[in-house]
């Protein structure tokens, strides 16, 4: 088995990455990068409540919101008085629900522009869930005779 032995080439090289190596992580720069203060891009898909709606909005939303509701669901009924006054409960329920969480552009597309985005189409499926499980339901049959 042979020994290895420092040679002048190898000990030259060594050096020479030591060198290197030094004098390459001390060129940094003391100075802090400076970014300019105005490059601030709309980005779309961020949904940060940094604009805050206003009470106005949230009021006018959730009555033009329950009123759009109650309509939708009064196209279909067959007993439009009966129906209305059960409608514009749930309807309310679900404007206020929704109202809590309403951030600016949601509020601005459905009052100017009249249109629905998909978050709100997702709080308003969550919401409506919420107020129509708030109602008592009616208790089913008692099954092999068990007593509550």
């Amino acid at each position: 088995m042979k020994t290895f032995t420092f040679t002048k080439n190898l000990f030259l090289a060594a050096m020479i990455g030591t060198v290197l190596a030094v004098s390459v992580t001390g060129c940094s720069d003391d100075k802090e990068e400076q970014k300019p203060a105005s490059t601030a891009v709309h980005n779309p898909f961020d949904h940060s409540h940094d604009a805050v709606v206003t009470d106005v909005q949230k009021h006018t939303f959730e009555h033009q919101f329950a009123d759009q509701c109650v309509a939708r669901e009064l196209k279909s009924s067959v007993n439009k008085e009966y129906d209305k006054k059960r409608l514009e409960d749930a309807c309310m329920c679900i404007a206020t629900f929704l109202m809590k969480d309403l951030t600016a552009d949601e509020a601005e597309k459905f009052i100017t522009e009249h249109k629905n985005t998909q978050s709100l189409v997702i709080k308003y499926e969550s919401a409506a869930y919420h107020c129509l499980q708030e109602k008592a339901q009616p208790k089913g049959p008692q099954l092999f005779g068990k007593k509550p």
